[in-house]
């Protein structure tokens, strides 16, 4: 079923599911078979590969016709002329994420774009809204890659966000099918953001151990490494390399940094840090992407469908 809400007409796809921003994975081969399937693809910039990125967005257009969006890493972004090339591209909606939100968003505003912010707490999710966006993505501490070292869990913080605010929000942390769908919508996101679950589909483009190894992950398979000083903490998958970390041993960002070819597309998980949601606990295959929304989309429907004969 199509869903008609604040969502989906602001970002115009079908189905109000978004596959979220990881570095280097979130380029057209995964995002247009989202957008294909009836979801929100979206193009990353967290790698900082200016050139790379354009590139991307222009496939895009070539591999689908349905929409898309770009994510502007704030922390990320080396040069600033990103900015004017997505909006010579004619993107429609940008999310903004690891930084102000007054940064970018009245120029973005100003050129006709739609924009969201990613918000770990609900002091950021003011400050955001007061900055003039138009919705927020609201991000508990169980999803995968950057996260506030001081973490609220999806359950707390959106519930929270939305009893204070009346924008749009979309759940992001711990959703992979239609019964955490459901559960985001009942706390009052009209979208939700799939990182993990994206992570391991077919069309990804990481090497198959990493996708056999969120599949094989069992819930306690990730590890939340805080950082030595201040910034971001990091969640990731349970290896011994995340387990030295964890405990304080070697430096997080230079790890990541450092082995994301080795990681991401050889393979060699201990090289570096696979940057993984606990949602991996929950996944038990790889799967196309129009498979993991077609199901998810009948499953969020049965799941409503069931609490309403069984309560009401």
């Amino acid at each position: 079923m199509a869903i008609n809400n604040r969502v989906t007409q602001m970002m115009g796809m079908q189905y109000p599911i978004i596959q979220a921003p990881m570095g280097w994975i979130a380029r057209s081969q995964l995002a247009s078979a989202v957008s294909a399937a009836g979801g929100l693809g979206m193009i990353e910039t967290s790698s900082g590969e200016n050139d790379a990125i354009v590139e991307e967005i222009r496939k895009m257009k070539t591999l689908t016709d349905k929409p898309f969006c770009v994510n502007i890493a704030q922390a990320f972004i080396r040069d600033p002329s990103i900015i004017d090339m997505i909006i010579a591209e004619g993107v429609k909606t940008v999310t903004t994420s690891a930084g102000s939100p007054k940064k970018f968003t009245k120029v973005l505003k100003e050129a006709g774009l739609n924009v969201f912010h990613v918000v770990p707490t609900l002091e950021a999710a003011q400050k955001a809204v007061d900055a003039g966006v138009d919705g927020l993505i609201v991000e508990g501490g169980e999803g995968g890659g950057f996260k506030n070292p001081k973490d609220v869990s999806t359950m707390v913080l959106l519930p929270l966000v939305r009893s204070k605010l009346d924008v749009p929000l979309i759940a992001a942390g711990g959703i992979c099918d239609g019964a955490t769908m459901a559960a985001a919508f009942a706390l009052g996101a009209e979208g939700v953001q799939m990182g993990t679950r994206m992570v391991s589909a077919l069309e990804s483009p990481v090497h198959q151990n990493w996708k056999q190894a969120i599949v094989d992950a069992p819930d306690t398979g990730t590890v939340m490494i805080k950082p030595n000083g201040p910034g971001a903490a990091l969640r990731a998958l349970r290896t011994e390399t995340s387990e030295a970390l964890e405990r304080g041993e070697g430096n997080p960002m230079a790890t990541l940094g450092g082995g994301v070819k080795q990681v991401y597309f050889e393979g060699k998980l201990e090289d570096g840090l696979a940057l993984t949601g606990q949602v991996a606990g929950r996944i038990e295959a790889v799967e196309p992407v129009a498979t993991i929304i077609e199901r998810t989309m009948q499953e969020f429907e049965d799941t409503l469908s069931k609490l309403s004969s069984t309560y009401l």
